[in-house]
């Protein structure tokens, strides 16, 4: 009755799989900050054929639109970087397109000062295996590196721009954000 018991436990774990997404496994839920957030969707951002990172969206409850997470609470975008390609400098060079698009062009001082404090986070090197976390909530955005916080920082405005930067209508990369959005 034992080993059928564990036969049956291990045969249920092959059901229980993670999603891979070049080369990185997505799993099916995370648990962050007391919180269970949902695999929504995830895809590679790729320039001249080369894959540069995975994105991957987590939610509370899984949504097919842009509007439909901005309706959650709180969405977490994860970032596996999986190029060499990416560098500091670039990095925050396509975010702050990324902010520019997704706010139209139109960032006030306030937004330009969250911006501009958020860019810490890509400082110091970024190489193949980096990870980062984005939590926007209502509150604002704790973006998190390899595990290691910085201050929660912004407002619903710059959490909202943030998540629009693959999601919005002029996002990084539309196959990214339509495999963020699950389709």
């Amino acid at each position: 009755m034992k080993y059928l018991f564990t036969l049956l436990l291990s045969g249920l774990s092959l059901f229980a799989t993670a999603k891979e997404v070049a080369g990185i496994k997505l799993a099916d839920s995370l648990s962050f900050n007391q919180q269970e957030y949902l695999l929504n969707g995830g895809g590679v951002r790729s320039k001249f054929f080369m894959d540069l990172y995975v994105g991957s969206l987590y939610l509370p409850t899984k949504a097919n639109t842009t509007a439909e997470v901005m309706a959650q609470p709180s969405a977490l975008v994860r970032l596996d970087i999986v190029s060499g390609l990416i560098t500091s400098d670039k990095m925050r060079d396509a975010i702050n397109e990324g902010f520019e698009a997704a706010t139209d062009g139109n960032e006030d001082a306030q937004m330009k000062a969250n911006i501009a404090t958020f860019m810490a986070l890509f400082e110091s090197e970024i190489k193949p295996g980096d990870r980062f976390l984005l939590l926007a909530t209502e509150t604002g955005v704790t973006p998190y590196k390899n595990e290691v916080a910085m201050p929660t920082l912004g407002d619903k405005a710059f959490a909202e721009a943030l998540i629009k930067i693959w999601l919005g209508d002029n996002p990084a990369q539309e196959s990214l954000k339509a495999a963020m959005l699950g389709k």
